[in-house]
């Protein structure tokens, strides 16, 4: 235990808190059990040991550890867990659940044996820790660590911080909003550099290298965390390959199920459960039509990839400025509200609200009689009335 305490308080205190992502004060940490999911590379283990570093105190009470650690070659979470507790350990922060077996019913006993030990876990946003063997959906608060919105991408790429803003406030004063933030950033030119490189914080490590470090992550995603939690073999790893680079080539997509189980080799039923995977692995985004039940058979309506960052690293030449523009808004609104198709416009919000997203010369036409509907351009720092620049939407979260 004291090795492990040792390794915990140097992980801790190597941490930097320069920059924090937006989700460490939006987190209730009083709670005894709590689960932050999020996809490969957006910050998760940066943000628990932030959490040790600012809040808990280094004298032993408090312990990092992830769970590829080589101590659990031979030991258990609970075995660990009741060692910790008996030592006199009261915060837990386990790293990367989703790489231990069983690690449901053993989370479920270490909350009903340790009542005064609090346990924070991080997991692959592919895991849904509300259907594991032992369900915790009465125990664990969940969070969703996205990856960096554009408001984020900007202060870790300048050091300059801004509040988030409200849905209801922007759509309000987006005009007032925008004039207050154009004489101290420049956001078009910002928002060229996010949508090629910004989406994930390791871009801070070099930008010559990022392209291939997101495909390394997009690799990791599927070699180590989709096998981990859906226990698939190389082969069905290989078609979801192959399915991957069939959508990222074509995006939007609309998919034509019968076809790409063709083309994969995948069933349709295995297909969709693919298709559902990725979109919750953050890979993809699957959009439906706000009157179409989503079951578990249900075919997509329409696909994109989950942002613009992997249009550029998988669909090579195939990017488009149209697709990178509803990729980014979907992506950045879908953290904060329901986002479906718009049986007029591209997307209906949260049940009552229409965008169309166009580059500058874009019309109103399409949604000139709609109401509550807003014209999202492309390419201009300021809008009107209810035409609101595309790049105000990243400082939503």
């Amino acid at each position: 235990m004291e090795k492990l305490l040792t390794n915990s308080q140097a992980k801790i205190q190597a941490v930097s808190l320069d920059f924090s992502r937006f989700l460490l004060t939006k987190i209730d940490w009083t709670q005894r059990l709590i689960a932050i999911n999020g996809a490969r590379g957006a910050g998760k283990t940066t943000l628990l040991l932030q959490y040790a570093k600012k809040h808990l105190s280094a004298d032993g009470t408090s312990l990092y550890i992830s769970l590829d650690d080589l101590y659990f070659t031979s030991n258990s979470i609970l075995d660990l867990a009741e060692e910790f507790y008996l030592s006199g350990g009261r915060v837990l922060l386990l790293d990367e659940i989703h790489k231990y077996p069983n690690w449901s019913r053993e989370i479920k006993l270490i909350y009903d044996d340790f009542p005064e030990l609090k346990v924070v876990f991080t997991s692959s946003s592919i895991l849904e820790i509300y259907k594991g063997e032992s369900d915790l959906s009465r125990r664990a608060v969940s969070y969703l660590l996205p990856e960096l919105s554009f408001r984020e991408f900007i202060e870790l790429e300048t050091g300059i911080s801004f509040p988030a803003i409200s849905i209801d406030l922007l759509l309000k004063d987006h005009v007032g909003i925008c004039a207050q933030l154009m004489p101290i950033i420049q956001p078009v030119a910002l928002f060229q550099k996010y949508a090629k490189w910004g989406v994930y914080p390791f871009f801070k490590e070099g930008k010559e290298i990022y392209p291939e470090k997101l495909r390394k992550t997009v690799q990791l995603t599927l070699e180590v965390d989709l096998m981990a939690v859906e226990n698939m073999d190389y082969e069905m790893i290989f078609k979801l390959k192959k399915l991957i680079r069939l959508i990222a080539t074509s995006v939007p997509f609309t998919p034509n199920v019968s076809e790409l189980s063709q083309k994969t080799g995948i069933s349709r039923p295995s297909l969709i459960r693919a298709l559902e995977l990725l979109d919750r692995a953050r890979i993809l985004q699957i959009l439906h039509k706000s009157n179409t039940g989503v079951g578990a058979l249900t075919k997509p309506e329409k696909l994109y990839l989950s942002n613009s960052n992997l249009l550029y690293v998988l669909g090579e030449e195939n990017v488009s400025v149209g697709t990178i523009r509803e990729t980014f808004f979907s992506n950045q609104m879908k953290v904060i509200s329901t986002v479906n198709l718009a049986e007029k416009g591209d997307f209906l919000v949260d049940e009552k609200w229409i965008f169309e997203v166009g580059g500058k010369n874009k019309t109103t036409s399409q949604i000139k009689y709609l109401p509550d509907s807003f014209l999202v351009k492309d390419d201009i720092e300021i809008g009107v009335k209810n035409i609101i620049p595309l790049w105000v939407f990243g400082f939503l979260y």
